[in-house]
């Protein structure tokens, strides 16, 4: 759910961003020119599940990328959007654009199928399960010139594709990149797309995660994943650990010690666990809880790349590791308060513009959830719970005022407040909750 803006204005958007420059970038090799000063910094994952960083270029290498007359739009059927999953108006929901690169116009059946199958991982996963009602996803035709994608099976294989998609980036067999300026363009064809995911028409492991893309265009960051292969699946769902929950690498990437002031994140903390239990502060309300990645919630020395200083929250999860494929709980209930700052928890068509009369009705919309997660609604009048009202979504206004004193002006509330028990901070839970008012009379 992002502001609206024209297919346009977000590819003339695109155009001027992406300004990353790369420090010491890697001498090319033989017929390859990747841009000098526009690069990305990209997480990947090798067949063991374990990640690694990079820095690649923003552009496809000369030699990989197609001509660049086929913009767009300009094929039949090219940017077409196909619904996957719609459970709600994109101004209420949190909405996935899903991109293929490598299908023809004859494979988009089987794109379709991709990108349904990628849906599936992350819902698969929690908290996603629970609260899959909050999503819309939509798959965005890329055409492409040929089937399948570069550097599959070998890296010697150059295939013709709307979006320059390659294994063996930075010579590295298992990382997926892709042209971040054409995944934009089409990206712009999705009804304001929250999160982007790009699949490759390719059974090989492999993905990539551009977390650092800031284009202004309302999304952070791209996910790319093979269609064909279920484990490239999880590199989305990781990925979305950083865009929605802002939560940071679980895993140590050098021998190093941090000495730096305790962290932003909701999983690292430099903080002891009786330091933590002690100053109420970071995940002091899951310590010694069971969490689904396996073991108990404390703190495990190691996260956000360094070995030594600084703790996360369990020995394994989806935040370290590929192989863990739960987040811990920690990493839950940040990934929830991220899609409640996406998605609405409260609706309503009912316009709020005029006083509302006896013989008006009211109804809002909550999200569906399973899994033990619930959405409690309540009315209020002047200020006061009307408690026979209690988890009506409609509501007739002469019932709301029929206690009411007789005549003058009144202030109708409904308020939603999504309850579960993987959210347990108090900070956390404001974003969990929606308010509409109306005034009524009579």
């Amino acid at each position: 759910m992002r502001t609206a803006r024209t297919a346009a204005a977000v590819i003339a958007a695109a155009a001027a961003a992406l300004t990353l420059a790369a420090p010491g970038q890697a001498a090319p090799t033989a017929g390859e020119t990747p841009s000098p000063t526009r690069t990305h910094h990209v997480e990947y994952f090798g067949a063991d599940g374990h990640p690694h960083h990079t820095e690649v270029p923003t552009a496809t290498p000369d030699r990989l990328a197609r001509d660049g007359s086929h913009a767009p739009g300009a094929i039949a059927g090219d940017g077409d959007v196909t619904t996957i999953v719609q459970n709600g108006p994109t101004t209420e929901k949190l909405d996935i654009a899903v991109i293929g690169d490598g299908y023809t116009a004859a494979d988009l059946d089987h794109f379709h199928t991709d990108a349904r199958e990628s849906w599936d991982a992350l819902r698969g996963v929690e908290p996603y399960t629970a609260h899959a009602d909050l999503f819309n996803v939509w798959a965005v035709d890329a055409v492409s010139a040929e089937s399948g994608v570069s550097g599959d099976p070998g890296q010697a294989v150059v295939r013709d594709t709307a979006l320059d998609s390659y294994f063996w980036c930075d010579g590295t067999e298992r990382l997926l990149c892709v042209d971040t300026d054409k995944v934009e363009d089409y990206a712009a064809f999705a009804p304001e797309a929250d999160l982007v995911v790009v699949i490759a028409n390719s059974s090989k492991y492999g993905g990539a995660g551009y977390n650092h893309v800031s284009s202004g265009l309302g999304y952070d960051g791209i996910a790319t994943h093979s269609g064909d292969n279920a484990q490239s699946g999880l590199v989305a769902v990781h990925e979305t650990g950083h865009s929605l929950g802002k939560l940071a690498d679980e895993y140590a990437y050098t021998d190093s010690e941090y000495t730096g002031p305790e962290t932003a994140e909701a999983n690292t903390s430099v903080y002891t666990a009786a330091e933590m239990a002690s100053r109420q502060t970071k995940w002091h309300h899951w310590l010694g809880e069971p969490t689904p990645d396996g073991g108990v919630l404390g703190t495990f020395e190691g996260a956000a790349y360094h070995t030594r200083g600084i703790n996360r929250p369990s020995e394994n999860s989806l935040m370290r590791s590929l192989s863990s494929r739960d987040f811990n709980l920690v990493g839950r209930e940040a990934m929830v308060a991220g899609f409640y700052r996406h998605a609405s928890v409260l609706a309503t068509g009912t316009a709020r513009t005029g006083a509302l009369s006896r013989g008006d009705e009211v109804s809002v919309r909550v999200p569906e959830l399973t899994g033990g997660a619930s959405v409690d609604v309540r009315w209020y009048l002047n200020g006061e719970e009307l408690r026979k009202l209690r988890g009506e979504t409609t509501v007739k206004v002469a019932r709301a005022l029929a206690d009411a004193d007789g005549g003058g002006r009144h202030r109708l509330r409904a308020r939603a407040t999504v309850v579960t028990d993987a959210v347990r901070d108090p900070a956390l839970r404001e974003d969990l909750t929606g308010q509409r008012t109306w005034r009524a009379e009579g």
